[in-house]
């Protein structure tokens, strides 16, 4: 308690000091909080006409993920706001809810409307509210240099099941180029990359009730198959894995649209994850959202204002022309439009995970559960622990945890 209001206190001094904008009456002007990147690129782009026809300005911050995350809480217990608009990561959402952060978006009058693919909606309604329009649709892919595949004597696309994906791998480590790129910088990153291939094998991190399932045969089959996968290639941070498959030293990864647009497809395509391990097997949908949503605070002082400025974000023409600047919408009217398509195939790919898409746990602790996982899943991948012992450690760790012990 003592370190929460801390870190309120610390927040408040710093919202003041550097966005300036403190508690007052902002009439005519919207504050954004953005995650920096293609996220915040595709919006900006868009406000200068809102900013023109409703002679308003939008002060726009672009921050980390876990600056994000914090600033907005902090600042929620405030009366009143210094934020209005603002992107939310998924798996905020149980903590956020709880706390009371997010304004109830269909009292403001904004729908989600049947252009709008429905998996990616899941998230945005709680208690039969909704909080959150999916705004750019981040869903975990296969990033791969095509060249190199058909060179080792793999069609473009033609990876139907974890075996195919892994046999490429193999064979690009024989051959001298590195094979399955993986990032191990943080707990975050090493479970989320794992989790499209613990899918394929049938598994999940909790069930129904959130209850952890990470002591399972379906599990400890996963991580072993992803522990040999890993082995063909090696770890690396987001640019370097990028620029590494672009120009054919490395073979894959799992990654994310923001990540990278593929103008030329010759050298990093995308490819629907296989969500089997062999031709024989049962198929999973495997496909992780990392999708942004976009939320308006519960103490915005421009609630009605804001929620304006949500609408023509949502709008589906004007979510399509941020298409061709990067941008993902959540729509099919945009993922489907054959002009569109034509200049970027990969939107086919993207639109066939975002309708099979799985959001992360919806839960208050998921930042400790994936902490508790991430650590001990790099005791396997980095230190060559016992999987059967690690997992059988790791659920009881996550059990206490959860229990509060």
């Amino acid at each position: 308690m003592i370190k929460r209001l801390i870190c309120i206190i610390l927040t408040g001094v710093m919202v003041l000091m550097s966005f300036g904008c403190g508690n007052t009456e902002r009439k005519g002007k919207i504050v954004l909080a953005l995650r920096a990147g293609i996220y915040a690129d595709v919006i900006k782009q868009c406000v200068p006409e809102f900013e023109k026809t409703h002679g308003v300005t939008c002060e726009i911050y672009e921050l980390s993920e876990d600056e994000l995350h914090s600033f907005v809480l902090n600042d929620s217990v405030l009366r009143t706001g210094s934020y209005d608009l603002y992107m939310v990561d998924g798996s905020w959402v149980a903590e956020y809810v709880d706390e009371g952060v997010l304004a109830n978006l269909g009292a403001l009058g904004c729908k989600i409307d049947d252009d709008i693919i429905p998996a990616t909606a899941g998230i945005c309604v709680q208690n039969g509210k909704t909080y959150l329009m999916p705004y750019y649709g981040n869903v975990t892919v296969m990033m791969y240099n095509a060249e190199l595949a058909k060179n080792l004597g793999m069609e473009a696309g033609s990876f139907e099941s974890l075996d195919d994906l892994k046999n490429f791998c193999t064979k690009a480590a024989k051959s001298g180029k590195a094979g399955f790129i993986f990032r191990g910088d943080t707990d975050n990153n090493i479970v989320v990359d794992f989790l499209p291939i613990l899918c394929a094998f049938g598994g999940w991190v909790v069930d129904k009730n959130n209850k952890p399932t990470v002591n399972t045969k379906e599990f400890a089959n996963a991580l072993e198959f992803y522990l040999t996968l890993t082995e063909t290639g090696k770890a690396c941070s987001k640019n370097d894995l990028i620029k590494g498959i672009e120009n054919g030293e490395m073979a894959a990864a799992i990654g994310w649209p923001g990540w990278y647009n593929p103008e030329d497809p010759k050298a990093m395509d995308y490819a629907s994850l296989p969500g089997k391990v062999s031709a024989g097997s049962k198929n999973y949908n495997s496909n992780i959202y990392g999708i942004w949503t976009l939320g308006i605070t519960a103490n915005s002082p421009n609630k009605e204002l804001t929620a304006e400025l949500l609408k023509y974000l949502m709008d589906p023409e004007v979510q399509k022309s941020t298409v061709d600047k990067g941008g993902v919408p959540c729509r099919y009217s945009s993922l489907t439009d054959p002009e569109k398509v034509k200049a970027n195939p990969h939107l086919e790919v993207i639109c066939e995970a975002l309708e099979n898409g799985i959001y992360r746990p919806v839960m208050r602790d998921w930042t400790k559960f994936y902490t508790i996982l991430g650590d001990n899943m790099r005791k396997v991948l980095n230190s060559g622990a016992d999987i059967s012992e690690t997992l059988t450690l790791t659920q009881a760790e996550l059990e206490a945890m959860l229990k509060g012990k």
